[in-house]
């Protein structure tokens, strides 16, 4: 049922195109995925992705958990039917979100009572960020609510070490969430098996951790790729390091990831890092980064990044970019847009998510289309030469 095919390739060269065959369709990489962290791209119905051509969406196991429960979503036949969406999904662990919801002082950035996340051999012991609720974690448990909102796609538990941690915490760390993805091989199998006839298979990844240390990014890759799972996933990157740091770790990890199964780049997508890292052997990417700006009122084009309450679109006729053929561009102007976000009108906010996402789905398909033409070096310095020429932030 998964399957990964390579349509395109260079020698000597790690980037290519491919597809990624899944009980819901086909996915063509290099790909970026629109972030639905809560069963719904924020202010985007199911017809607004369709109509931007979104492959695949994200959703995310922690907050679903919390509200309204995995239980829920599979009494409801599951997250496709209970959204409404018809094609692929892919749900993280939660992993993340369990470590960076918690800050170091002890207080959750939403509420005032104090968090605690007390890690083990046996899970994470956290408090929840809506109610303060104490919850426990294990890759089992994981595995369980990620079968039960029934993505496509689903991630191993991993631990998200915080960056001001050491490097022997990085490599305890590492060890355990090695030792957690062999409890979640040993879960999902035992699930899989469970299934009835009208469910459909899911495919798990493991996610490569290590820090910025190389030899500990090598030790896991190494691992993760011989537990010969459908697919790799490199997590722990784009939490704050310089680009340079987060392209050297992609650079150490790539060789020992099986070139015939997707490798994807967890919570990276500017346009900038999406032709770096694709260059350097990414088929899959994911961030909150273009729905976030969009509702700040920031939006990308040709140019670069630019905030939309600038006064200079107060009086500006013409769309977020020329030629642009998303529903927000065909319609709508800058001065329009700019009045709506000034107000927080929501239909503002929905309009710029639509161009943003439409921008980073474009590119992407640009970028698979240069690289089956083998023009995708003369099309990354060209695109952006112009797009890094001129950036405005809000």
């Amino acid at each position: 049922m998964f399957n990964f095919k390579i349509t395109h390739n260079q020698k000597n060269k790690k980037y290519r195109t491919g597809i990624f065959t899944t009980p819901h369709g086909d996915i063509e990489t290099p790909i970026f995925m629109p972030v639905g962290t809560k069963a719904t791209v924020k202010t985007l119905s199911p017809d607004d992705l369709n109509e931007i051509d979104a492959e695949i969406i994200l959703s995310n196991t922690y907050h679903l958990f919390l509200r309204p429960g995995e239980e829920l979503i599979k009494k409801m036949g599951g997250l496709h039917k209970w959204m409404n969406w018809n094609g692929p999904i892919l749900t993280d662990s939660g992993g993340f979100q369990v470590f960076s919801l918690a800050e170091e002082k002890g207080f959750t950035k939403n509420k005032d009572f104090k968090t605690q996340v007390k890690i083990t051999e046996e899970g994470v012991k956290f408090k929840s960020f809506i109610d303060g609720q104490t919850h426990f974690f294990t890759p089992e448990k994981v595995m369980q609510i990620e079968h039960d909102l029934g993505a496509d796609i689903i991630m191993a538990f991993d631990e998200c070490a915080s960056a001001k941690k050491t490097k022997k915490y990085y490599e305890e760390s590492m060890l355990r969430t090695h030792r957690w993805l062999d409890r979640c091989v040993s879960e999902h199998t035992k699930l899989s098996k469970k299934i009835s006839k009208k469910s459909l298979p899911q495919a798990l990844f493991g996610i490569v951790q290590g820090g910025l240390f190389k030899d500990l990014r090598t030790k896991s890759a190494k691992f993760v790729n011989e537990k010969n799972l459908p697919g790799n996933a490199i997590g722990g990157l784009s939490v704050g390091e310089s680009r340079e740091k987060m392209h050297e770790m992609i650079e150490t990890v790539i060789p020992y990831l099986d070139e015939n199964k997707p490798r994807y780049l967890m919570g990276v997508g500017t346009p900038e890092d999406l032709f770096e890292c694709v260059e350097r052997g990414i088929d899959m990417f994911d961030c909150v980064h273009p729905t976030r700006m969009a509702r700040h009122g920031s939006f990308w084009n040709l140019e670069g990044r630019h905030s939309i309450k600038k006064s200079e679109y107060k009086l500006d006729a013409s769309p977020l970019q020329k030629k642009c053929e998303c529903y927000t561009c065909k319609n709508f102007s800058r001065s329009y847009l700019r009045h709506l976000i000034f107000e927080n009108e929501i239909l503002g906010l929905r309009l710029m998510t639509i161009h943003n996402l439409n921008f980073l789905l474009e590119l992407m398909h640009e970028i698979r289309d240069s690289i089956k033409k083998n023009k995708f070096e003369s099309f990354k310095k060209t695109f952006l030469k112009k797009f890094q020429k001129k950036q405005s932030n809000e």
